[in-house]
């Protein structure tokens, strides 16, 4: 027997996601998968490209059907995991793909989301100094937002080893469709997206509070970005220096042991596609030569180092497993 894994909005892009990790996951063991309007059909029907699942059929989300996992994976809309996790035993153990539990002050979350703060587990990012330990020892994890990972992991180490100035970032980030999720939006339909770039939630984003927790940013602005691709994220994060030290060698030294935070040679620069399909984050950084700002791009793919990659890479960690199981940091090309 397997490690049983259930997965709660299994009918998303980034259940999708999960169910066709864990279907090649050789720990894992698919003990029930559950959707909202699509409870009663077959995950083929649902993701054909699931085919070893093709004949899973969806349940109702009901936390009496998910309590028997050992692991519970809840890919649901910001604002209702919480509901369902505080019907969960404490034995079992969970990561929240939402936004519900990231946050730790209420503040922020009613700034950006609707209805109450449900409080604040373990966030979800192991290459955070110290944090793969805090994950190792939790049973509740809140799982990263895809912007957040993206510009974190770009942003983090030079604020902590004082190279990057705080209080004055400014990021810029292009995402594919599918992180807008899979209800139909007139915004998304092939004819608007199609040939053409937009942004969106300029100056409010609900991501600018967790990447500012998370990377010791103090103020922020974020212009994100559609872009006409299904998925994918280039985030484009600059800083005014402070000190001499090269922030390319900084990234460098900071995640020389990572397996999943790529810092690509000298002269190469990050592209969406190259992190399609793969748990991988790609970095490349430089001193702008007429500002003298750092410049660092970062690309993943939303839906995998940005939701259920990631989230596979904490339950790996809870569950005492290697941690780069099931995951791969080659990605899918063209």
């Amino acid at each position: 027997m397997g490690i049983r894994v259930a997965v709660a909005g299994a009918s998303g892009y980034a259940g999708g996601e999960l169910l066709r990790l864990i279907a090649g996951h050789p720990q894992f063991e698919l003990a029930v998968a559950t959707g909202f309007a699509q409870a009663g059909s077959t995950i083929g029907s649902v993701h054909p490209h699931v085919r070893s699942l093709r004949d899973v059929v969806l349940a109702k989300t009901d936390p009496a059907v998910l309590a028997d996992a050992d692991l519970v994976f809840l890919a649901l809309p910001h604002g209702e995991s919480a509901a369902i996790a505080a019907q969960l035993p404490d034995s079992v153990k969970v990561v929240d793909l939402g936004a519900d539990f990231r946050l730790r002050s209420a503040a922020d979350w009613a700034k950006y989301y609707p209805g109450a703060h449900a409080g604040t587990w373990t966030y979800g990012l192991p290459e955070l100094p110290g944090q793969r330990e805090l994950i190792a020892a939790s049973t509740r994890v809140a799982n990263t937002g895809c912007y957040a990972v993206t510009a974190i992991l770009a942003l983090a180490p030079l604020i902590a080893a004082g190279v990057a100035d705080p209080d004055d970032v400014v990021i810029v980030a292009s995402s594919g469709t599918s992180g807008a999720g899979r209800s139909p939006k007139q915004h998304l339909l092939a004819s608007e997206v199609m040939g053409s770039m937009s942004p969106y939630k300029v100056g409010a984003h609900q991501h600018v509070a967790e990447i500012k927790q998370a990377s010791g940013a103090r103020t922020l602005s974020m212009t994100p970005l559609l872009a006409p691709m299904p998925r994918g994220i280039l985030a484009t994060v600059t800083a005014r220096p402070l000190g001499g030290a090269d922030p390319r060698e900084v990234l460098a030294a900071a995640y020389a042991d990572e397996p999943f935070v790529h810092v690509l040679p000298e002269g190469q620069w990050p592209q969406t596609g190259a992190t399609f399909g793969a748990n991988s984050a790609h970095l490349q950084a430089t001193l702008d030569v007429d500002s003298g700002r750092i410049v660092v791009v970062s690309a993943t793919d939303n839906l995998v180092k940005g939701a259920a990659g990631q989230a596979v890479q904490n339950a790996n960690i809870m569950l005492g497993l290697p941690e780069t199981t099931g995951l791969a940091i080659d990605g899918i090309a063209p």
